[in-house]
């Protein structure tokens, strides 16, 4: 969740569909050079409005008239994209590769899902020559995850265990994508491995999946079939339905030779139940163990660090009882500057009301920026980190102020700042909120 609320080429593409106009009139102007280029963009993409093939008809048709346009670039991105849409391979792999040559920061989230996009596209038809221009972004992919993990922190609203998980998960995915393409390359026995390593990294249907084809063409169809169904019963969000059809049947097909009849196969897809199950269940404790935050599923729940790390976390649970006044901003917001001296005059207000309390929760995405800048700013309250409630809340703007009644429950949302009314809006709310918890 990006809680500036738009990506960078969703705004640019916002940009491009707003109409010249003179400053004086809204009648649109057929402008010349760089603004002339930029204005038939627009209008091509507004032209072809939510249509993915139109889309990328209107982008080509735009760099072959304007070969070195300076949009190149993020056109070649939304190519990637809408060919995505699209299931267009052959364009997939055509702009990524460009896309990818240009760009390389692992921290960059378009360039790890480029990678992904890509090297799938590669080894969609198994092709062993293709298969080698896979692996080796698989190897680049499997590099970047590696890379984040030793010098990014957790993003803002993911807590270090959900960041951690994250992370394994994305290496799944890239060893399964490595798997694929080295067997396609003609190495059936380093395929199994690199699938099985998948599979250890993080459990998944495609992990699972993968191993299990590189074992039936090894000829270990036994193990194939434990395999096979612990793809079919897993837990995985990205198993599709078709997936867990087709990987019914092969291990029907799989489990029929084996045995002369499918007898017996319902006992043995129980058993990669309860195997699989048995296996998240242990991965979610071992993560609850490191990350309390990370099974957090009520307001309550969370444990929130300060952002002075002398100070002690906020054990949200210690507020059941009080209306909570929780201001959700960062560093970036320019709104949350001006509506800072405000929140701390209320505060100040209600500073004997043993029944209300204010906190403050950053959200920002690069947590080092945090700290200087509330000191820089000369804030009274240094507040706490969100670590992963925003995104529990479903807050998706800056700035957002909360208003928690006594029994826990969201009273109130302030997106935005109206600065003539901000202070009493938020102190009807709060009224509102203590009036809940007085005795009847």
């Amino acid at each position: 969740m990006n809680l500036r609320n738009v990506s960078a080429p969703a705004l640019w593409l916002a940009i491009l569909c707003t109409p010249f106009v003179h400053a004086q009139t809204t009648t649109a102007v057929d402008p010349e050079g760089d603004s002339k280029e930029q204005f038939e963009l627009a209008q091509a993409v507004s032209e072809a409005g939510a249509s993915a093939v139109d889309r990328i008809r209107a982008f080509e048709q735009h760099l072959k008239k304007y070969p070195a346009s300076k949009q190149r670039a993020l056109i070649e991105k939304e190519l990637v994209k809408s060919a995505t849409d699209t299931n267009d391979n052959a364009r997939i792999v055509l702009y990524g590769e460009k896309v990818l040559q240009r760009e390389s920061p692992p921290d960059e989230g378009d360039v790890m899902q480029m990678l992904d996009r890509v090297t799938r596209a590669l080894v969609d038809k198994s092709d062993p020559e293709r298969a080698k221009q896979a692996i080796a972004y698989a190897k680049r992919y499997e590099s970047d995850v590696a890379a984040l993990r030793m010098k990014m922190e957790p993003p803002g609203h993911l807590t270090p265990g959900q960041w951690s998980q994250e992370l394994d998960k994305a290496m799944a995915r890239a060893l399964a994508l490595e798997a694929r393409a080295t067997g396609d390359a003609g190495d059936p026995e380093a395929a199994r491995r690199l699938a099985g390593e998948s599979w250890e990294t993080y459990p998944t249907g495609e992990g699972a999946r993968e191993t299990a084809f590189w074992l039936t063409q090894l000829n270990r169809n036994a193990e194939a079939v434990e395999f096979y169904a612990d793809a079919f019963t897993l837990e995985d969000s990205r198993t599709t339905e078709a997936d867990r059809a087709r990987d019914r049947a092969r291990l029907g097909d799989l489990y029929a030779g084996l045995n002369g009849s499918q007898k017996g196969l319902g006992d043995a897809i129980l058993e990669a139940y309860d195997r699989t199950a048995a296996l998240l269940s242990l991965r979610r404790a071992d993560l609850k163990a490191k990350d309390p935050n990370s099974q957090a599923t009520d307001i309550e729940d969370f444990t929130l660090p300060a952002v002075d790390k002398t100070a002690p976390p906020l054990v949200v649970s210690a507020l059941k009882g009080k209306t909570v006044v929780m201001d959700f901003w960062a560093t970036w917001c320019v709104p949350c500057r001006a509506q800072q001296p405000l929140l701390e005059k209320l505060e100040m207000h209600y500073e004997d009301a043993p029944d209300v309390r204010f906190v403050a929760v950053n959200a920002d995405e690069d947590l080092s920026l945090v700290a200087p800048f509330v000191k820089e700013q000369g804030w009274k309250s240094r507040g706490y980190f969100e670590a992963g409630l925003a995104r529990q809340l479903a807050v998706s703007q800056i700035p957002t102020v909360l208003v928690i009644d006594p029994d826990g429950q969201i009273l109130s949302r302030m997106i935005g700042f109206i600065p003539e009314r901000f202070e009493q809006m938020l102190t009807d709310r709060v009224e509102e909120a203590r009036r809940i918890g007085r005795p009847k």
